[in-house]
């Protein structure tokens, strides 16, 4: 099986090639190294025989005519992520994760086999409007609660991206699956996001340790499930078409509760100091994952104190 993993050297990507690796596939990586390119987890794959890994902006046309076809599987990953990193240049968020994926479209031949990274946040403003249940399913109206703010582009953009994807599919005869994370978390994830955020300020002593948005609730997925489910999705022809909510509904904590776990297991000295969430922060976010199961069989593996465990470790080293 060969594999072709489009911003590949991120959080997500770089597990996959893992994953993908220790099934027996060849992978190839084109990544623009936004990242760093002094990554240790990158270089240790890259001294496989199995990995290619190509230098590559997939906002430049340029970078597209030289990508040859041929491969079993296209994972389209690249995007601007976090919070602070969209809020700080909404308008590169827009043009990176729009142009990605519409170059994609531009290059890509009948019968590839695609999968699409989107995202929760382009249903937020329902669930915020009280139109959208919780747990969430992928029937629900998607909205965003004001295109004029900086937060909410990237979900202007993954939004924008998944009926590209969709009806592209359909034009020119391609197999393509659309997965909505869901807080998806684990080693290598960068700083802008809860866990490691939380982890790496009780490493370094913050006390108290200030924890935005204390009321709020999520259902965190660990990396290793959440790839498991993409594999799953590739392989299931079922899921052809189809746009599927990836996460982990068993999993759904208090973010208070998550700072104390996150005290607990870095032995921090320390207590939690509530403080306000951030502008637009849904206030409960945990995904209906019915569709995922009735396609794939799966099942979420590592429970919330071991994932948070191993992604505090991580960091720790």
């Amino acid at each position: 099986m060969r594999a072709l993993l489009l911003g590949g050297a991120g959080f997500i990507g770089l597990h996959l090639a893992r994953r993908l690796l220790d099934d027996g596939g060849d992978v190839t990586i084109v990544d623009d190294f936004s990242r760093g390119r002094n990554d240790p987890d990158l270089g240790e794959l890259a001294r496989g025989p199995r990995l290619g890994v190509q230098h590559g902006d997939l906002t430049d046309p340029a970078t597209w005519r030289v990508l040859p076809h041929g491969w079993d599987q296209i994972y389209l990953l690249a995007a601007v992520v976090g919070v602070r990193n969209v809020e700080a240049d909404p308008a590169r968020a827009v043009r990176v994760n729009s142009l990605a994926v519409l170059h994609l479209l531009d290059w890509i031949t009948t019968g590839e086999h695609v999968f699409f990274a989107s995202t929760s946040e382009v249903y937020a403003g329902a669930v915020d409007a009280g139109i959208a249940p919780v747990p969430t399913g992928e029937s629900v109206p998607v909205a965003i609660g004001d295109v004029t703010a900086p937060r909410y582009a990237y979900a202007v953009s993954k939004l924008l991206g998944e009926a590209a994807i969709i009806h592209g599919a359909r034009a020119k005869r391609f197999r393509a699956v659309v997965g909505r994370f869901h807080n998806v978390y684990g080693p290598r994830m960068g700083t802008a996001h809860a866990i490691p955020e939380l982890t790496l300020r009780a490493l370094r002593g913050e006390r108290p340790l200030r924890v935005p948005g204390a009321e709020q609730t999520r259902a965190f997925c660990y990396v290793d499930d959440a790839v498991e489910a993409m594999v799953r999705l590739m392989s299931t022809p079922r899921a052809d078409g189809r746009i599927v909510h990836i996460g982990d509904d068993t999993a759904e904590t208090g973010i208070a509760d998550l700072a104390k776990l996150v005290v607990r297991l870095t032995g921090a000295d320390t207590e939690i100091a509530p403080a306000a969430g951030a502008p637009g922060a849904v206030t409960r976010r945990c995904p209906d994952l019915t569709l995922l199961r009735s396609l794939t069989g799966y099942q979420p593996a590592v429970p919330l104190e071991e994932g948070v465990r191993r992604t505090v470790e991580w960091y720790r080293r």
